[in-house]
């Protein structure tokens, strides 16, 4: 009796295992590049990856497939110095230009001395403009540090250093949309965007201080793979949507409240210029 529990145990594990894609990777095993091949170098046999942006180009790469769901997370070390009108950004996206669903970190450069700005984006059934932006409380570009995005059918969360940043909450009880039915692929971009990306546009890049360098390891993604198994429709199999994910606990609370607290410089619920009516998502307690 042992014995076939164990076998029948098994087998349930090694079905479990080909529903959902949950590993560390490597940038061939799952990532392909989507825009200047010659400034993204593999190093580390290709357990890391180095992003390089001149005056010639930036670049980017993503993942070869979408998931529905899941937790994707990078380790990240920015761009070092001056790297004022720099933008690094690490998402998911549908893909999908008019009713795009998407995710973002955008890591905003700075003049020598001042703190990195993060922009965080939620765009739901093509709807976007939720910008919140904090500073980081430490040098982002002196080591590695991770980021991470969880994603399932009660909540987006985004993480720093397991530090819990941002949540998006479902409230399509309220009829606010919420990115639930398209599948999203992970892109990460290095790029110069000197109009907006640093004090609004004020303070230009250094073309001196060029070619500037990203680094990225230890790709992560558990997700539904999609084009994959029907079983992944359902929550019952997937970690990420366990009661556990559901809210944030105690601790992860206490942490999300001391970033709001101290280090947000700019939530668009509270953006009276931009928006007279408060969004309606903002009301919900999102």
């Amino acid at each position: 009796m042992g014995s076939s529990m164990g076998t029948m145990l098994l087998c349930i594990l090694a079905l479990l295992s080909c529903n959902v894609r949950a590993r560390p990777a490597t940038f061939l095993q799952d990532f392909r590049t989507t825009w200047s091949d010659s400034h993204i170098r593999q190093i580390e046999g290709g357990k890391a990856i180095q992003l390089i942006l001149d005056q010639n180009s930036g670049c980017g790469f993503a993942s070869k497939y979408k998931y529905l769901f899941g937790r994707v997370s990078m380790k990240i070390k920015l761009v070092p110095g001056d790297s004022a009108g720099t933008v690094t950004a690490f998402y998911m996206n549908s893909d999908t230009d008019t009713i795009r669903d998407e995710l973002d970190f955008e890591f905003l450069g700075n003049r020598s001395g001042q703190p990195y700005t993060v922009q965080t984006n939620v765009y739901a059934h093509g709807k976007g403009d939720r910008e919140q932006r904090i500073n980081l409380w430490f040098d982002p570009a002196a080591e590695f540090h991770t980021y991470s995005i969880l994603w399932n059918h009660g909540l987006v969360v985004f993480y720093i250093d397991e530090v819990p940043i941002r949540v998006y909450k479902n409230n399509e009880a309220r009829g606010i949309p919420f990115p639930k039915f398209q599948p999203m692929g992970v892109y990460s971009t290095l790029w110069e965007a000197d109009d907006w990306a640093t004090r609004g546009g004020l303070e230009k890049i250094d073309w001196t201080k060029a070619p500037f360098y990203a680094y990225y390891k230890d790709f992560d993604i558990e997700g539904c793979q999609v084009p994959g198994p029907a079983s992944c429709a359902s929550s019952t199999n997937n970690w990420w949507e366990g009661a556990t994910y559901k809210q944030l606990s105690s601790d992860e609370a206490r942490r999300y409240r001391w970033v709001r607290i101290n280090h947000m410089i700019y939530d668009y619920c509270t953006d009276k210029s931009r928006y007279p009516i408060t969004p309606p998502e903002c009301m919900a307690g999102i």
